[in-house]
């Protein structure tokens, strides 16, 4: 039965130090370490960071995962519970060690009905509902700073916008995972410089100016797991990729689908990528895999046709 030790900073100019530290003092026996490049966002869902997905992978009924604290691994309550139900499907135990969450057994489920225990859910709830109650008040308190000290006549020069020849490039490390600061820090420009470049990325973004026509808002829709296994191994365009890599995996029933976000053109072209599942091009089909597609095509479907 194996140790697993997961560590992940939000920013290329943050370390693990701290990390390394919580887990050297708790004396972990031969720890096989999995760590996400710099700068992976706590945006991203868990299960779609590349470094969680492998050591997932790797991982077998009876290890053990271990982390500093809570937050390096999940951020939202619904990620956590996500998290927890694969955990609880792979059996593999769960070690946090520092911070509100290391006096907590995450993994305790009612004895008969396998659910997780309610006094479980509860505190998860509770003590995520209170990290973004932090977060949001560091944001209130950086907003207020930046007043006054505009109020004293102290305003910065502003950076420059991203050069064209970046613009694909900043909206691709955007769709990977890549946080608005990090890019900011990358390209030398502010975080506004970045949110501009990405605005039409942006889950509120809507055009603006009488001649240019409102794009398409992106939807969020469920595609079954055999549907995006498949596609997964097929030769996709970098958006289609970028957005299915960032879905977020769910319990759905008594199996797991893709919540993916994206524009319904995305949609509809991943639509048209895995019409072999249906038995097209001379290729054999898999009742289930047909099955599948047809479950995502009737959401596609039911997405409004946009105009030429």
């Amino acid at each position: 039965m194996a140790n697993l030790v997961y560590k992940r900073v939000s920013t290329d100019q943050q370390s693990t130090a701290r990390q390394n530290l919580v887990l050297a003092e708790s004396g972990i026996e031969d720890p096989g370490a999995f760590e996400e490049d710099p700068g992976t966002s706590s945006r991203l869902h868990p299960l779609q960071r590349p470094k969680f997905r492998e050591l997932l992978t790797y991982s077998r009924p009876g290890d053990t995962l271990h982390i500093s604290e809570m937050f390096r691994l999940v951020r939202g309550t619904g990620h956590i519970l996500d998290v927890l139900d694969v955990l609880h499907r792979d059996q593999v135990a769960l070690r946090i060690h520092d911070g509100a969450f290391s006096a907590m057994d995450l993994t305790a489920r009612h004895p008969r009905t396998g659910e997780l225990l309610s006094t479980v859910k509860f505190m998860v709830q509770t003590l995520a509902a209170a990290g973004e109650l932090h977060r949001d008040l560091q944001r209130e308190l950086t907003y207020d700073g930046l007043r006054a000290a505009e109020a004293k006549g102290n305003k910065g020069g502003r950076r420059p916008a991203v050069a064209a020849t970046k613009t694909d490039d900043v909206r691709t490390a955007y769709l990977e995972g890549r946080s608005i600061a990090a890019l900011a820090r990358d390209h030398r420009v502010s975080r506004g410089a970045i949110r501009t470049a990405v605005a039409e990325l942006l889950p509120d973004h809507t055009a603006t100016g009488e001649d240019i026509p409102a794009p398409e808002l992106p939807v969020t829709l469920d595609m079954p797991v055999k549907v995006a296994d498949y596609l997964l191994t097929t030769e996709l365009e970098p958006a289609e990729r970028a957005a299915l890599e960032q879905g977020a995996t769910v319990r759905r029933g008594q199996g797991y689908t893709l919540r993916l976000t994206a524009v319904p053109a995305v949609h509809r072209q991943l639509l048209a990528r895995c019409q072999p599942l249906d038995g097209a091009q001379g290729t054999p089909a898999v009742p289930a895999q047909r099955k599948a597609r047809r479950e995502y095509e009737n959401r596609v479907s039911s997405l409004t046709p946009t105009g030429p």
